[in-house]
């Protein structure tokens, strides 16, 4: 969760830290947004604002009592662990002439802050977050009188050695203004260097309007951050490197372009991230050459199960890849909700293959999914829309989306981007293992070709589904239904109506309609409906038709989404939104959308934030 920014320039004719903190906290607000806040360090002294809310009331505050001119910053937007959103548990925290600011959950501050408070440490919050900067100063203030009196970047590395759970900590101390000193452990940090200036940040959106020149930092990584440059050590003190790489995207893709919100304009966005997904995946030949998979054919061919492991709408993304896996590969594959995966004593062999799906490759539980995977013997492919995140580093090998900064809390092109990216592992397993021939793989590289297009066709008729969001608004309860890939499709649109507009809403596979879920609908009770394609193997049309019937019958409006040239359903529905023909495993690329434009549309009309849904936070980075 949380978002973080730190900034040092020259001490003459640099930026001023405050406004380069900002920016970046506006640009993070997606991760946190219940408090926010700024300590610059200025004429020896820290100053601080914060405040419970928004940056906006952040930079009311500042507007109201302006801070000094400085070269020297850090900021954060929290999102609430330890500690109510209030004014006193907003970062930064100020301890003596330290200020600190955190992501993350330290699990050992109770223990911690009983020991600091028999030294005599008062605490102003209930936050894990002051108990650590508590602790970075009475190391920093143990060093005094040894070799390393004064030596804030060695007191940041005993301090790390003592925290436990997953921490980003930034820290600058009023004695050091030509400095910033970090520290990361199982949560994300960055730095972007700059011409006589640098950042530090969350992820590159907090920096990206000052420089595209960035280094991922390892787990147990210190980093001290000048104006000149950087240091990177372990926390025991030994040297070490952060690893430079280059943001391919600019500021322009992280702005709304025109859209009423960064959700509408990232489900638009959706054609191209389907097609810049699967660009540069084949060779001359036409064959699959998946050059992020960097484990030996061998491996794969010996592999007898697959896993996938996720949470939220990456799961549903696993789901609906589960059908193609099995349908393609003949490997029996399951998919595990990542915060239950290792409590239940998985059976994990050397011969599973677990894929772990995350669009931030920060997701915690998905994160210590991954590390017991390996723990097993088992290799891990990470999918993920984060070059550099945390997931793919310890993953054995990677497979990227590249669907752009996605900064609406509710995921929309990264879902079908996984989707995307999930059936091109699919058909590279299918090749690798011989279950298919090159002939049948290419056209089903074909049909995936055709789907930005067939996407764009639906986006260019949003207009529809927008006024049935509209005219729906005011529903109580929305239920889904759907059979085969069109049962997680179901149950993603339940989910995005619930993230975004408060909902009530439930997913069900419709043949489970009678065993239970038809006692919920009553006269008037909005019914969406996925129909497979009436080319679908085991009839599976027809069952769905029939479904239609059975809720139509008890006083359902039912909003059918069908495709073109399926008249069986007219009869059935108040409303039909079509969509292109296609395969049945291509379907869910097309029948999501419509699901997504309905909830952003009834979140729109109901008045929410649709972009900053309450009590979410877009990266989950703690258990």
């Amino acid at each position: 969760m949380c978002g973080i920014v730190g900034y040092v320039g020259p001490v003459n004719g640099g930026r001023d830290a405050k406004t380069v903190i900002i920016d970046g906290l506006r640009r993070l607000e997606y991760r946190g947004y219940d408090s926010a806040g700024v300590a610059v360090v200025a004429d020896g002294a820290i100053e601080l604002r914060k405040k419970a809310g928004k940056v906006a009331d952040l930079e009311a505050e500042i507007a109201a009592r302006p801070l000094d001119p400085s070269n020297l910053g850090i900021g954060h937007t929290r999102w609430a662990t330890h500690g109510g959103p209030t004014d006193a548990n907003a970062h930064p925290h100020v301890v003596g002439k330290l200020a600190v600011v955190h992501n993350g959950i330290i699990e050992n501050f109770a223990h911690l802050k009983a020991e600091l408070a028999e030294k005599g440490y008062a605490f102003k919050s209930d936050t894990d977050t002051e108990v650590a900067g508590a602790l970075l100063l009475d190391t920093y203030t143990s060093l005094e009188g040894t070799a390393d009196s004064g030596d804030l970047t060695r007191a940041m590395q005993l301090t790390a050695q003592r925290l436990e759970g997953a921490f980003t900590l930034l820290a600058v101390h009023a004695d050091h203004p030509d400095r910033i000193v970090a520290a990361r452990w199982n949560s994300p940090l960055v730095i972007g260097t700059g011409e006589g200036e640098n950042f530090l940040s969350s992820d590159v959106s907090g920096f990206i309007e000052f420089t595209r020149d960035a280094v991922e930092l390892d787990n147990g990584q210190v980093v001290t951050v000048t104006a000149d440059g950087y240091e990177v050590t372990t926390f025991d003190g030994e040297a070490a490197e952060g690893k430079p790489f280059r943001v391919e995207w600019d500021i322009t893709a992280a702005e709304k372009g025109g859209f009423n919100s960064f959700m509408e304009k990232e489900i638009f966005d959706q054609p191209a991230a389907v097609r810049d997904t699967l660009y540069g995946r084949f060779d001359e030949h036409g064959a699959l050459t998946l050059d992020e998979l960097r484990i030996d054919a061998s491996v794969l061919r010996s592999v007898n199960k697959i896993i996938i492991v996720a949470c939220g709408t990456a799961a549903y993304a696993g789901q609906v890849a589960r059908y193609a896996i099995e349908h393609w590969c003949r490997i029996p594959t399951e998919v595990e909700l990542a915060h239950e995966f290792r409590y239940r004593d998985p059976i994990v062999t050397e011969q599973t293959l677990v894929v772990a799906v995350s669009q931030s490759g920060e997701t915690m539980d998905t994160l210590m999914a991954v590390r017991h995977a390996r723990e097993q013997g088992a290799k891990v492919i990470a999918i993920c829309n984060t070059v550099g995140a945390s997931i793919p580093r310890e993953a054995d090998a990677v497979l990227y989306t590249y669907a752009g900064p996605e900064i609406a809390v509710a995921s929309t092109k990264a879902f079908i981007s996984q989707i995307v990216a999930a059936y091109l592992l699919a058909l590279y397993l299918a090749q690798v293992r011989g279950n298919k021939y090159a002939d049948e793989i290419r056209a089903i590289i074909d049909e995936l070709q055709e789907m930005p297009d067939k996407i764009q066709q639906l986006l260019d008729n949003a207009a529809q589904i927008q006024q049935l969001g509209r005219d729906l608004s005011g529903s109580k309860s929305v239920l889904f239904l759907g059979r085969h890939v069109g049962f997680p499709v179901a149950l993603e649109g339940a989910l995005k109506l619930k993230e975004v507009a408060y909902l009530h809403s439930e997913g069900f596979a419709a043949g489970e309609l009678k065993h239970g879920p038809i006692a919920l609908v009553e006269d008037g009770q909005p019914v969406f409906v996925i129909v497979p394609s009436k080319r679908s193997r085991h009839n599976l049309h027809a069952k769905v038709v029939s479904n239609i019937q059975e809720v139509r019958a008890r006083g359902a409006v039912t909003v059918v989404i069908a495709e073109e040239g399926d008249h069986d359903v007219e009869a059935y529905a108040n409303h039909i939104i079509r969509i292109p023909e296609s395969a049945g495993l291509m379907q869910p690329l097309l029948s999501t959308v419509p699901l997504q434009l309905f909830a952003c549309s009834v979140a729109e009309a109901r008045g929410l934030n649709v972009d900053q849904p309450r009590n979410l936070a877009k990266s989950v980075t703690v258990e």
